[in-house]
C-alpha cells in the first residue's frame, strides 16, 4: 500500500516521521512524507500560552488528513488536544521512549542535585512550558525562569549566551541522536552537561515521549496496517494520563503533569503520579489501581482543590 505521511517541518518532527515511515516500509508499504506548516510553527511568541489554544501545532495537519492530502499524520502525542475531529482516529501509539525531562547546562553552571535540579544557585533557565516553569519555581525558587522557544539545537545554543540551563524532553534528544536524516548532529556536545530529571520528582507532560499516529476513521485498510506498529502498554498508559488531563481541562497555559506506569510492586496494578499548580501551589497526587478508570478517578480526587 502507498501511504502519504504528514508532519511538521522541524528536524525532530521529520526524524519521528522518518522512523515511522521506516517501520511501515519494513512491513511492505511504500511511503512518502509531506511537510505541513502549522500556526504554532509560524508564531513568534516565546511562550506556548501566548501562541494560542492547545492544538496549534496539529490543526493544519489534521485538516490535511480530512481533506485527503495525506493518509497518515505523525504527531508528538503531547501536542494533540484531548478531543480530535470526529473524522479522525489515533490508529497507533508506538512504543514510548523516555518520558522524562532533562536539564541541559553549560559546564560552568552544572552542580550536584539541589532540591531536584542539578544547577548552581541563582541560575537562568529557559523553557516555554508553563508546566516546567511551575515545577522549577516549586523546586528552586532561586532560579530565574526565562521564556524561550525554538527547535532543540536553537534552545541549547542559548547556553552559549544568556542562559545557564534549558529544560527539554529526553525523548527529543534521544530521537535526534538516532536520526536517520542527513545534517542532524547530536545537539548536546561536550561543552554541555545533560542530567535526566526523574519523572517521580519532575513530573512530565501527559503522553510525553509517545507518538500518535492518526488517520481517517473511515480508512479501514490504513487502520489495519497501522495496528502492526501499535504498542498496547504505551497506549494504556497514555490514555490514563490524557484522561486525567481532560479532567483538569488543561492546555498549554496549565501547569499539569502526569506519568502512568506499571506498578512493579504489584502485578496488574498501574501507578499514576500527577502534579497540578493551583493558585501558586503545586498539588501532588499518586494513585494505584488495577482498573484504568478507577486509577484516573483516584488521581483526580487527590488533585481536586478543596
Amino acid at each position: 500500500m502507498k501511504l502519504r505521511l504528514g508532519t511538521r517541518g522541524s528536524h525532530l518532527a521529520r526524524t519521528q516521521t522518518a522512523g515511522i515511515a521506516g517501520e511501515l516500509a519494513r512491513l511492505g508499504h511504500e511511503t512518502s512524507i509531506t511537510i505541513i506548516t502549522t500556526a504554532g510553527d509560524r508564531s513568534p511568541a516565546t511562550s506556548f500560552s501566548a501562541i494560542g489554544p492547545h492544538g496549534v501545532f496539529v490543526r493544519e495537519i489534521e485538516q490535511a488528513l480530512i481533506d485527503a492530502h495525506v493518509d497518515i499524520a505523525v504527531h508528538s502525542y503531547k501536542d494533540l488536544p484531548t478531543g480530535s475531529p470526529p473524522e479522525l482516529t489515533i490508529a497507533a501509539v508506538p512504543a514510548r521512549i523516555d518520558p522524562a525531562d532533562v536539564l541541559v547546562t553549560n559546564n560552568a553552571a552544572a552542580a550536584e542535585p539541589s532540591h531536584g535540579l542539578p544547577i548552581v544557585d541563582g541560575a537562568r533557565v529557559g523553557t516555554a512550558s508553563a508546566r516546567r516553569q511551575a515545577w522549577i519555581r516549586h523546586l528552586r525558587p532561586d532560579i530565574a525562569v526565562v521564556p524561550i522557544r525554538g527547535n532543540v539545537p536553537t534552545r541549547i545554543n542559548r547556553l552559549r549566551g544568556d542562559l545557564d540551563g534549558v529544560v527539554l524532553a529526553a525523548a527529543g534528544i534521544e530521537r535526534l541522536r538516532q536520526s536517520p536524516l542527513d545534517g542532524v548532529a547530536d545537539p548536546v556536545t561536550e561543552e554541555f552537561v545533560l542530567r535526566r530529571l526523574s519523572p517521580d520528582t519532575f513530573v512530565p507532560a501527559p503522553s510525553q515521549g509517545a507518538l500518535a499516529i492518526q488517520c481517517r476513521r473511515s480508512d479501514t485498510r490504513i487502520r489495519a496496517a497501522l495496528e502492526a506498529i501499535d504498542d498496547n502498554a504505551t497506549r494504556q498508559a497514555v490514555q490514563a494520563e490524557r484522561a486525567l488531563l481532560a479532567r483538569v481541562e488543561g492546555g498549554c497555559d496549565t501547569a499539569f503533569g502526569a506519568w502512568c506506569t506499571a506498578d512493579r510492586s504489584s502485578a496488574g496494578t498501574y501507578r499514576l503520579i500527577a502534579w497540578l499548580e493551583h493558585e501558586g501551589r503545586v498539588v501532588e497526587a499518586t494513585a494505584r489501581e488495577t482498573d484504568l478508570d478507577a486509577l484516573v478517578e483516584s488521581a483526580w480526587i487527590g488533585l481536586k482543590p478543596p
